[in-house]
């Protein structure tokens, strides 16, 4: 490794740039992981649209890569999920997605709590869902609305899926 280009990465850190703010937060642990993996293996689609039929509309989820928003912040949720498939493969997407899933990591409350939700809606992101693994608060924010639950709970999406979080 050239000591010369080094990278957040090369330390198990990852950086994020929100409205022009760094903010570093270690590699997600196992435990945070698995949360993600068990609540994308139950996002669907439940509303069926012309669009839907033909298509046209997915709900198609990933999992820790980087999106470019419209204001220039760089961020990598734990789960984005889009109607369709983002045309950039091998760079940040650009597309908004329609929902994002942020599961706490322990220190970073604050990161997904209070920045992540307003910073998100802000963006043009419709649902904003935030996990607390330790408490099993579930946090459903949306720009008219926000809702405290329980974990397990599931939840129905402004773009026709749902997940159980």
């Amino acid at each position: 490794m050239d000591s010369k280009f080094l990278r957040a990465e090369d330390f198990g850190i990852r950086l994020e740039i929100v409205g022009g703010l760094p903010i570093w937060e270690p590699y997600p642990v196992y435990k945070h992981q698995k949360a993600v993996d068990r609540i994308r293996a139950t996002i669907e689609r439940v509303a069926v649209s012309s669009e839907a039929s033909d298509g046209k509309r997915e709900c198609l989820h990933v999992s820790d890569v980087y999106i470019s928003f419209p204001d220039g912040s760089l961020k990598r949720p734990d789960i984005s999920i889009f109607c369709r498939e983002p045309e950039e493969e091998e760079s940040a997407i650009k597309l908004v997605p329609e929902a994002v899933i942020e599961v706490i990591s322990k220190g970073y409350e604050a990161k997904d709590l209070e920045i992540g939700p307003r910073f998100y809606l802000s963006q043009g992101v419709k649902d904003v869902v935030v996990f607390d693994p330790y408490t099993l608060v579930v946090l459903h924010v949306r720009k008219d609305k926000a809702a405290r639950h329980v974990s397990p709970v599931e939840i129905s999406l402004s773009c026709g899926c749902r997940c159980i979080v």
